[in-house]
């Protein structure tokens, strides 16, 4: 997928939004545990329930991760299901990859080629060296931690780098990498003050906006500062969406939820 593509997606759904699919067991209705994959049993129950209403999916790598071989076959079950039903949406590997050479080429191989998401979310601490090995595949995006929604983002990624914080130098320099048209960046909904100095450096790329929702972040403030012509925002919505109930009308919640915030998009894209 290409990001005019994705923007003709928003455009036709009048839709910006991600719903994070972060699967933790503990949280999902009783009844499920009952399905031979209760993972993949929910996701997709959610995914059929809300994909007239987003864009795009983001399930985060960890919540597959921690339950083993059967987690990650659940997880490969879900973008298989996704490619095959709901090919016009983006999907996000929300794998928080970074290492150096060989090592992010292998990884890239694995979200990429085995797994065939369209992107993977990167740190980008250890440098050039171990982000360029995901930009060398065609059709494929990185999303470049820049300033994430958590409060000990300010520990690090606000410290000042000479005359500006240390996620500007980030972006920055990773816009002279090679290939970084396939770049997106992920910027949290709780520091959408810092969005209108992010969008002058980053005018036309795609920004990812964790943080609206479960963890406060306003959207009216997101679009204030974030929205570009071509809209340029993917904002998620995970917790908030996909555990509105823990009952069996759980899927009917999250479309409802979803639904809302799509209402919300749509009222700010019509006034575009």
């Amino acid at each position: 997928m290409t990001s005019q593509q994705l923007t003709e997606q928003i455009l036709a759904k009048h839709s910006f939004l991600c719903v994070g699919l972060d699967v933790d067991l503990e949280k999902i209705p009783p009844h499920l545990l009952q399905e031979e994959d209760p993972i993949f049993a929910f996701n997709k129950a959610i995914i059929d329930a809300t994909a007239e209403l987003c864009v795009a999916y983001k399930p985060n790598t960890a919540f597959y991760e921690a339950y083993g071989l059967k987690g990650w076959q659940a997880l490969q079950k879900t973008i298989d299901y996704l490619n095959a039903e709901y090919p016009d949406h983006f999907t996000i590997a929300d794998a928080k990859r970074g290492d150096i050479g060989n090592t992010s080429t292998r990884y890239a191989k694995a979200f990429f080629e085995s797994m065939n998401f369209d992107s993977v979310t990167v740190a980008p601490y250890m440098g050039r060296d171990s982000v360029e090995p995901f930009l060398q595949f065609e059709g494929k995006y990185v999303i470049l931690l820049a300033l994430t929604s958590n409060a000990g983002a300010f520990e690090f990624q606000t410290l000042s780098v000479g005359d500006q914080s240390l996620y500007q130098q980030v972006i920055e320099t990773a816009s002279t990498w090679e290939n970084a048209d396939r770049l997106m960046y992920v910027v949290g909904a709780t520091k959408a003050e810092h969005l209108a100095v992010i969008r002058q450096k980053l005018p036309n790329q795609f920004l990812l906006i964790p943080g609206v929702g479960a963890q406060g972040g306003s959207l009216t403030e997101v679009c204030k500062y974030g929205m570009t012509d071509n809209v340029g925002l993917l904002v998620n919505s995970s917790r908030g969406i996909i555990y509105a109930s823990s009952g069996e009308d759980f899927a009917t919640a999250a479309a409802a939820k979803a639904a809302d915030l799509q209402q919300q998009m749509a009222t700010v894209l019509h006034g575009v």
